[in-house]
């Protein structure tokens, strides 16, 4: 996936002073792939420990689901503007500041005396992170140009992320078992400490001679519109859908998003090319990457809240609980192979989405029976379906422009997938939060003990996984009842939330049929004809 510079990159050779020590591509491309595997472990890790950070600070679920929704939302605002610097001042200069930023972060995020403070270093770190991000993908650009080494060097780079994606949920129980929540963070201070060193060492200076002027009004805007409507989702269960403040923050985030719509259309130098959305199969592999993304990516972090709130499972078994969906995207792959020999590539993103719209409404069907094996089916079939979607996605989007847009289309395709995975943590925990609320009220005699017991942060601190504080104060035998209530109140909410997400994954699916529907007959005939 080459990255928002990855254009410029191709052209640019890398500066070689006389005297200079000679590249080793080898471990350049293992010091950038190692770079992007740290920033996936980051992003999935924190899922499993989300529940012992809620009992670590007694913290609601909002602003449990700020630690997520902070750091994606300052990914997915910081990624275009990223690559472009990234062409002024240097790759390898802005992968060091971004492993500084990043380092600094992780020490913040470990020693955060509050779940607001964490918050912060936690957007803090979605900026080192997006630095990245960017800067290690245009250094992979560089380093390797056309050709079989070319080719070589992105499959072991995606096989680094998928190795990544499938351990992050088990190193993050492990961790936050023995050692403890903080230590997901405290640890990555020694490991990017080495990855700077191996990038000094070993990566050469490159960057863009006639870069054009960042559009930073077009970053500010579209970072402002997206905080908003991500605060305005995660309030929601607390505010109200109707409220005048829920109502305030969308239409603010509605004026911004126009905004910066307006900006990309008027400025020569825009952050991204409007006229690529009027061809209908880009916009329908941009709708296939956001329909990935908001429908399967985003089980990373609700599945571990799931498995420890509705099973009582520990942060170490919930990681274990995690593999049959880590497993399946890995294998999705093959099977994808296998499907796009019989299938136009249009169908088989539809085929994918459908895949995950299966795996998440049979989830959603048997998340209250109390059967981790059933649970388990639905997650191997939403995974086969994500592995499937989560390299095609990718290259339908890369395969709509032409070479020299490819920079700025993997830009849009980055910004997309992480837009869409925070955008649907606050849906869909908005979903979450009235469907357990409700079940709970519908499931409990509200007897006049039950409701005596029962404060106004109750549900907050059972969503976000943190029973103990919840019922700390109650009778035993009170305790024992409520806490079962609040286990089976939970498994409804996830089902309500997947339920959504399925019906979402299915829409995505029929948008992209509909988009694609006669773009794949003419680009065969087309090619058909030119042979």
């Amino acid at each position: 996936m080459p990255s928002p510079s990855s254009r410029s990159a191709l052209r640019t050779q890398p500066s070689n002073p006389t005297g200079a020590k000679p590249v080793n591509p080898a471990f350049v491309l293992a010091t950038a792939s190692a770079t992007c595997a740290l920033i996936v472990l980051d992003t999935n890790v924190v899922a499993v420990s989300l529940p012992s950070i809620a009992r670590s600070f007694h913290a609601s679920f909002a602003a449990v689901e700020w630690v997520v929704s902070a750091y994606m939302v300052a990914f997915a605002a910081c990624l275009l503007p990223a690559g472009g610097l990234a062409d002024r001042v240097g790759r390898k200069r802005m992968l060091l500041l971004g492993l500084a930023a990043f380092f600094l972060a992780s020490l913040g995020c470990g020693v955060a005396p509050s779940a607001a403070m964490l918050n912060v270093a936690r957007a803090v770190k979605g900026v080192g992170a997006a630095m990245l991000l960017t800067a290690a993908l245009a250094v992979i650009a560089n380093t390797f140009h056309e050709g079989p080494a070319r080719v070589r060097a992105w499959a072991v780079w995606g096989t680094c992320m998928g190795l990544a994606t499938t351990v992050a949920p088990l190193v993050g129980g492990v961790i936050t078992q023995w050692l403890g929540w903080r230590w997901i963070f405290l640890l990555n201070l020694p490991v990017c400490a080495v990855l700077a060193w191996c990038a000094s060492r070993s990566i050469r200076e490159s960057r863009n001679p006639t870069p054009g002027p960042l559009d930073a009004a077009g970053g500010i805007l579209f970072g402002l519109a997206l905080a908003l409507g991500i605060w305005a989702l995660i309030e929601v269960p607390t505010d109200g859908l109707a409220s005048w403040t829920t109502g305030a923050r969308l239409a603010a985030c509605a004026l911004l998003f126009g905004a910066f719509i307006q900006v990309q259309r008027v400025r020569a130098h825009a952050m991204v090319d409007l006229a690529l959305f009027r061809q209908s199969r880009f916009v329908a592999a941009v709708l296939a990457m956001f329909g990935y993304a908001a429908c399967a990516q985003v089980m990373m972090t609700f599945l571990p809240l799931y498995l420890q709130n509705a099973f009582g499972l520990s942060a170490v078994m919930a990681g274990v609980g995690m593999l049959p969906f880590a497993l399946a995207m890995v294998l999705g792959p093959y099977i994808g192979a296998l499907l796009a020999r019989r299938l136009p590539g249009m169908a088989l993103l539809s085929a994918g989405l459908v895949l995950i719209a299966a795996g998440n409404l049979l989830t959603a069907w048997v998340a209250g029976d109390s059967s981790y094996a059933l649970v388990a089916l639905g997650m191997v079939v939403t995974g086969l379906g994500a592995g499937i979607m989560n390299g095609d996605t990718q290259k339908a989007i890369m395969a709509c422009v032409p070479p020299d847009r490819t920079g700025m289309a993997s830009g849009i395709s980055t910004t997309t997938r992480f837009t869409a995975i925070v955008s649907s943590v606050g849906v869909l925990g908005a979903v979450l939060a009235a469907r357990t609320h409700t079940a709970f009220v519908a499931g409990t005699p509200m007897t006049p003990e039950v409701r005596a017991a029962l404060d106004s942060g109750f549900m907050s601190r059972v969503l976000a996984g943190d029973m103990a504080q919840a019922t700390a104060h109650l009778p035993p035998g009170l305790r024992v009842a409520l806490v079962s209530a609040a286990h089976a109140s939970f498994a409804s909410g996830f089902a309500a939330a997947l339920a959504v997400a399925g019906a979402m994954a299915v829409a995505s699916a029929a948008g992209i049929w509909v988009l694609g529907r006669g773009s794949d007959a003419v680009r065969v005939g087309g090619t058909a004809s030119n042979g």
